[in-house]
């Protein structure tokens, strides 16, 4: 018990520097940077005359999203979620990852010597990086369809797009039962990445890393990731955003305007949503807003409907399905 309770502690602490942290996606240089591009947007809407006179504060921190319960609600479940419901997570996708690898290899990771070694040169890990950061994110893009179009995941995954107005912490606004699905299916890809590769080289080439971060991954953050749930909206120019995440991919991803629903997947590269289908990319978000098609505020207005709604309603789905295929007894 004192062990668990020393881990928690840890976790904790951890939580609370998170904005210090460049595995988290509100690093203060990720935050940082998403304000600067959000400054361009600010100037070039003040050139068009898009924007009320104002200042850039105001543009920010505007009151038709902070004034907003849902804005709020984001704020006290970010706490909630990461403090108790994420913490009940912590390990799956290490786990499920170590568990594949040595299902491939038949050696635990533990015992493996992760570093490049003599013949394997740049080229090499460069290779090792596309294809792991390639796969993790058609894996992303798979288990993203699949909460979209499977009913009983769908209530689950429904918790995110619940958010009426969106900022940073809207990101975090998932379901446990979201986060468990999509960390076991990304530690299982990566397990099998790693392991084929351990199996053809011996050994597992080191990522490329900018202050101990994935290079790819970096990239992704720092161009403006905290702006994909926020209300500024900030497009590529041109077939650049079929290519490059953008946050106006993410925001259309996001509306319940009919044309829009069940769109946009991808996480990183919008190439998978122009390969099956599901890409969309309007030139302005005048017909972008946030929320589920149809549904009531007060479905899940609190944390407690956050996490205990998709239960209630999965339950109702599966009640429904059994009485469906009960027999019929003569008296009925």
């Amino acid at each position: 018990m004192q062990e668990f309770i020393a881990t928690y502690l840890d976790y904790v602490r951890h939580f609370f520097m998170s904005i210090f942290d460049p595995a988290q996606r509100i690093y203060v240089l990720y935050l940082a940077s998403s304000i600067v591009f959000a400054f361009g947007v600010y100037l070039v809407a003040r050139r068009r005359k898009e924007v009320e006179a104002g200042s850039f504060l105001r543009f920010l921190f505007p009151k038709s999203v902070w004034g907003h319960p849902s804005a709020w609600l984001d704020v006290r479940y970010f706490f909630f979620h990461k403090l108790i419901g994420h913490f009940l997570l912590f390990g799956v996708l290490a786990a499920a990852m170590a568990y594949v690898f040595k299902w491939i290899t038949g050696t635990h990771m533990t015992q493996i010597p992760a570093t490049v070694q003599g013949s394997v040169g740049l080229g090499v890990v460069l290779i090792y990086m596309f294809v792991s950061i390639l796969v993790s994110d058609l894996i992303g893009y798979t288990v993203h369809y699949l909460q979209h179009k499977v009913p009983i995941l769908w209530e689950f995954h429904k918790v995110h797009h619940s958010a009426e107005v969106m900022h940073p912490l809207s990101n975090y606004r998932e379901h446990p039962i979201d986060n468990l699905f999509y960390l076991f299916a990304i530690g299982v890809g990566y397990g099998v990445v790693t392991g084929v590769t351990f199996n053809l080289l011996g050994v597992l080439p080191n990522n490329i890393t900018i202050i101990g971060v994935p290079v790819l991954l970096f990239l992704f953050n720092i161009f403006a990731y905290n702006l994909r749930h926020s209300h500024i909206w900030l497009r590529w120019p041109g077939n650049w955003s079929k290519v490059l995440p953008s946050p106006a991919h993410h925001h259309v991803h996001h509306s319940c305007h009919p044309d829009h629903c069940d769109k946009n997947f991808a996480f990183m590269f919008p190439m998978w949503d122009v390969i099956f289908g599901t890409y969309i990319m309007p030139e302005d978000n005048r017909d972008v807003k946030f929320g589920v098609l149809g549904m009531k505020s007060m479905e899940m207005d609190s944390v407690w409907k956050l996490y205990g709604m998709p239960f209630a309603k999965v339950g109702r789905r599966l009640k429904r399905g059994l009485e469906r295929k009960r027999p019929k007894t003569p008296a009925e």
